[in-house]
Parts: C-alpha cells; structure tokens; sequence
C-alpha cells in the first residue's frame, strides 16, 4: 500500500499514513519513489516557521527520483522510464516562461511546498521538466538511482548559479559554506573550469573538499574579514589568476555567512546568492555600486538544465557518493532531528 509522512504542525513528529496516489490527469504521472533527499528547506518548514504555499498537513521533499509507474493522456510515452523530478516544475506556458524566465514562473509547483511532496513511496507530478536517468551510466560511476534524488536542487541550484554567473575557464570561484549545496557548488565550478576556494568552519568538510574540486580551504573561525578576503587575494597573485572579478557563491544560509560573502566583493566581482536564511543582515549596497558589481539570486534550477547538471555525475566530474547516504523513510523523525542538529555531514537520502 503506497504510504507517505505527514508534516501536520512545526512542533509534532512526521506521522506515517497510507494514501492514495491522486491519479495523473492529462499531461500527469505516477512516480514510484526510489530516494528522496533531506534538504535544510524542509527543516525550514519544520523548524524555522518558513511557511509553505500549500496548507499543512503536507509531505515535505523535493529532491526526487523514481520509475514513472502511471500516466495520464499525453504522457503515456513516460511509462516505466527512470526519471528526476525537477525540485521546482514551471508551467512552460506563461510569459515568464517563454521569455526563458522559468524560474520566476508564478505558476511554478515544488514538491513539498506547492504540492504533496517526495517523503512518501509515490508521488503525482506533471511530466513536463522531467528528467530521464540512464541506469546504465549510473551504475558505470557505482550509483543508484536513489542516489541521484539529490541532483533535483542540491546540484541543480548551483549548476544553475555557476551558469547565471557565467562560470568559465580560468575565474577565480569562491564557495562559502560547503555543506549540501555549497559542496557541490565547489564541484561544479571545478569541473566547469574555474578555481575554487572554499570557505566552511568545519574542518571536517574542508579537509574533504580539498580531494573534490578545492584548490584552496579555508576556515572562517580562523580569519577576520580582511584578513580573509587577503589570504585569497595572495592566492590569486601566487597562481596567476585575476585580482578581480571573483565570483562567490553564498551557500551557508546563514547571516554571519551573507556577510563574510559580501565581504569578498572586489570590482567587477559577481556574488550568488544561493543559501536560504530568515535572518536579516545590514550591508552597505553602495559597495555594488564601487565595485561595479552585481549580485545575482538563485531560486531552483530550469528544467532544461537538468541534463547538463547529470551528464557531470554520469561523466565522473562530480562526484554524489562521499557527500549521500542513504537512510529508510521510516526513520524520517530521526534523521530530521540529525540533520538539525548538525551530527551528519552527508546529504541524507530517505529510501522508501
């Protein structure tokens, strides 16, 4: 019986139930879940108060892969193929959309926000966006098809980011805060050219991102500001790169984080943000204006983009599996209050 987890207030654990899957309308399928990842989104939602669009009691999760299992008219040809459902799905048919603006599309759903989520065995979705996984290349590069859940926002988010910002051969790319997100930021800068210095204060994931793209790692806690923003700039002279335009990706989601990242604006610099936080933060904007530089949000990634994001993990140029593991859904309640609590350093992948 297809069973899903019930997010139904911000202070009582995820409650387990069976449902029925709605059935796919025209242009609709069933997924049969086969992983879905825990992204610090949803503990926004459950912790933090972040409200979701859709009325509680709602299924969180939006990093999703599985087997179309059902479809409606016009969508037939997706039966039993091995997809990702993209973490936020445009409408393609609004202005937005056919103006190449699908990200701001205001008709836009997201799994676990929108509409019922991924944390569940099946989930109904639009088969426009979806993206189809070669299982056979999966398996050359030793993954799963769950493993691949966390492509939908965990890499698709700063592939999107490192494409807005024009990440190329020979730019100077700085991540800062390199779980989840930032991890992969860091990779994908690498394997589009760039050099990456990456900034955390866990030493932990520093000292690992350094074999992952990391040319340079460095801890916050130990540099204030300017001196930081120093050390890189003695990096770039030693190694030949440009003493300006660097482009930094905010991944922490934390105000301290937005501050250290608008810090390191220098002329013409570009600054991502990608990471998530409800706190406030007090910056001189004047800054963009000295600089002459920009700074550039990053909501979700285009369906289009999909492909190119997975042919990095087909290609063995990024790598999923030292950041995923894999946990049952069933102990959703337990990896939740794991997650939040800062005890695991990989991207946690629930498996019905």
């Amino acid at each position: 019986m297809p069973r899903r987890w019930m997010m139904v207030s911000g202070d009582a654990p995820l409650q387990r139930e069976t449902f029925e899957p709605d059935a796919p309308g025209a242009g609709e399928v069933i997924v049969e879940i086969a992983g879905c990842g825990v992204c610090h989104t949803d503990l926004g939602f459950y912790y933090d108060g972040v409200r979701t669009n859709h009325a509680l009691p709602l299924v969180l999760g939006h990093e999703i892969s599985g087997v179309v299992s059902a479809a409606g008219a016009g969508a037939t040809d997706w039966l039993g193929q091995t997809v990702i459902v993209p973490a936020v799905m445009p409408c393609g048919d609004c202005d937005a959309c056919k103006r190449g603006k699908a990200t701001i599309c205001r008709a836009q759903k997201m799994p676990g926000n929108d509409i019922q989520g991924g944390f569940a065995s099946h989930i109904t979705v639009p088969a426009r966006g979806l993206c189809p996984v070669d299982t056979d290349k999966l398996a050359a590069v030793g993954l799963s098809l769950a493993d691949v859940s966390v492509v939908a926002d965990a890499l698709t988010t700063p592939y999107q980011a490192a494409v807005q910002a024009g990440v190329s051969q020979g730019d100077l790319v700085i991540v800062n805060g390199i779980g989840g997100v930032g991890g992969y930021a860091v990779q994908v800068a690498a394997a589009l050219g760039a050099t990456v210095v990456a900034i955390d204060v866990v030493p932990g994931k520093l000292q690992t991102i350094t074999d992952h793209g990391a040319a340079l790692a460095l801890n916050a806690r130990e540099h204030d500001p300017r001196s930081l923003k120093g050390e890189i700039a003695g990096f770039a002279k030693a190694n030949g790169l440009r003493p300006s335009e660097w482009i930094i990706m905010e991944c922490s989601g934390t105000a301290a984080g937005q501050l250290t990242a608008f810090g390191l604006l220098n002329h013409g610099a570009t600054m991502c943000v990608v990471g998530f936080t409800m706190d406030k933060v007090e910056v001189r904007l004047s800054n963009l204006m000295a600089f002459h530089a920009r700074l550039l949000g990053n909501w979700g990634c285009p369906p289009e983009l999909y492909p190119g994001a997975l042919e990095l993990v087909t290609s063995g140029k990024v790598k999923l599996d030292p950041f995923v593991e894999q946990r049952p859904l069933d102990e959703i309640n337990e990896v939740f209050r794991a997650v939040h609590d800062g005890k695991l350093l990989r991207r946690q992948i629930l498996v019905p």
